[in-house]
């Protein structure tokens, strides 16, 4: 339990690198973690919406947490998305996760079916809950109704709260609807809610929040970093000036893209189905933004 209590600054959502054969590429997915982990990052949040993890299978998902346990990666610092529609995976994957040493779960509702109850909603995290007794790895509840369509509402957010208590250890909001974000927050002072951009770091900084979790960080961690820990002014302007170049663009593949450009590797530009490659007109337009920030960051 203790561990959950280290969660706190600049998490990235971590890209997950595939090959051409619709696998996941594990080297290069570790690679890139251990760059962030050295640039700037707290954490990371592996196989969340930017590491698609929904669009890999249970054994993918699987596999790649066993990898990143095998390059001995420092999973006290990492939690890892194991939410599914099954139940049944959700499971298997928040045990492996348990098993492994991660630091924390990161849950999305069941998203197939929408409108479903509360009751619905908390025997499946009873169920989790239930199923890791044994080992308690701290559960994050993941909210994205934009994408799950099933909201963890307040009301149902304290309900699970006074149910399972510190097992459940926080939230990640990527809703953008900062009120609701500081409602969850102001439930209970155990209870770590991370944004979902690095707009809040002052604020996070200040004690509003646990910190955040982005999708960005991939591309300015480092900048991110400077943010959080010394308040840098000029540090959290450039972060959020990069974040700002995916506004009304497709946000996965264009993460993707310019990895492919920092990192001078095509492969990253291969996204998972049902994504697409970026295209090339958009890449154009953020590799010039993003080049032009990184040239002003210092």
């Amino acid at each position: 339990m203790s561990m959950s209590k280290r969660l706190r600054g600049v998490f990235a959502a971590v890209a997950t690198a595939s090959t051409a054969d619709h696998e996941i590429d594990c080297a290069r997915s570790i690679a890139l973690a251990r760059h962030l982990l050295s640039n700037g990052c707290d954490g990371l949040n592996v196989l969340g919406t930017t590491g698609e993890a929904t669009s890999f299978s249970l054994e993918q998902r699987r596999r790649l947490m066993t990898a990143y346990a095998d390059a001995g990666l420092p999973l006290a610092r990492c939690m890892v998305g194991t939410g599914a529609a099954a139940l049944g995976d959700a499971v298997a994957l928040t045990q492996h996760a348990a098993d492994l040493g991660f630091a924390a779960a990161l849950v999305l509702p069941p998203f197939y079916y929408k409108g479903v109850p509360d009751d619905g909603l908390v025997a499946y995290i009873e169920a989790i809950l239930s199923a890791t007794a044994g080992k308690p790895i701290p559960l994050y509840l993941y909210h994205f109704p934009a994408q799950s369509g099933v909201p963890w509402h307040p009301k149902l957010v304290r309900r699970l709260i006074e149910t399972f208590g510190q097992r459940l250890s926080g939230l990640k909001d990527s809703s953008g609807d900062m009120a609701y974000a500081r409602e969850v927050a102001a439930i209970s002072p155990e209870f770590n809610v991370f944004p979902s951009t690095e707009a809040v770091l002052l604020e996070a900084r200040a004690g509003a929040f646990a910190g955040c979790i982005s999708a960005t960080a991939n591309l300015n961690s480092d900048l991110c970093g400077r943010a959080w820990r010394n308040g840098d002014k000029a540090g959290y302007e450039s972060a959020v000036a990069i974040r700002q170049l995916f506004d009304g663009k497709a946000l996965v593949p264009g993460i993707k893209a310019v990895l492919a450009h920092i990192h001078k590797d095509a492969n990253w530009k291969r996204p998972m189905p049902p994504f697409a490659p970026f295209p090339d007109a958009d890449t154009k337009e953020v590799l010039t933004g993003y080049d032009h920030v990184r040239g002003h960051a210092h």
